[in-house]
């Protein structure tokens, strides 16, 4: 039977019996057994776990530490995906109208779209980020004019609102 153990160093080995392990390390065989051991270890110390994992996608905390003690038995199995399926837990996101999404904040990207020559309109910017029309005007009122002092200026063009960065 395949048993592993998790060092100090939060390092996964994996032996083909039980003999030589070292003393102090924490051993588990089953998904189980990895379980009950991580329901008493803090949440960094599974994502360091995780993260040692050669070719999994890096993350940065877990739902639970059942899920993450599923995910990273999922990992060690022959075969093992670099990106087991999804949680249950969480319902999957819905999706854009198959735009891609840019790198970045919101922000960033509503910045970007304001610094346009012709600027931007406002249905550009709901399409962008997803936002209904009085979550853009706050957006641009509050967080670009009052907390981040951006001048932006406000225009009707062929009967539809732009809003450009002024220079």
């Amino acid at each position: 039977m395949t048993t592993f153990s998790i060092d100090s160093e939060n390092a996964i080995t994996r032996y083909d019996s039980a003999a030589g392990v070292p003393e102090g390390a924490a051993v588990f065989a089953t998904e189980e057994q990895l379980d009950a051991l991580a329901q008493h270890w803090p949440g960094a110390r599974l994502v360091n776990v995780w993260n040692g994992i050669p070719g999994v996608e890096p993350v940065r905390k877990f739902t639970s530490r059942t899920v993450a003690a599923r995910r990273i038995w999922a990992a060690l199995q022959p075969g093992g995906s670099e990106k087991p399926a999804k949680e249950p837990s969480k319902p999957a996101r819905k999706k854009g109208r198959g735009a891609a999404k840019p790198a970045g904040t919101k922000t960033e990207h509503v910045i970007a779209l304001l610094r346009r020559p012709n600027g931007a309109t406002l249905q550009a910017l709901m399409s962008a980020t997803g936002w209904q029309a009085h979550s853009i005007r706050g957006f641009i009122s509050a967080q670009l004019g009052k907390r981040m002092g951006l001048r932006v200026k406000s225009f009707t063009r062929a009967g539809e609102r732009v809003y450009k960065i002024r220079s």
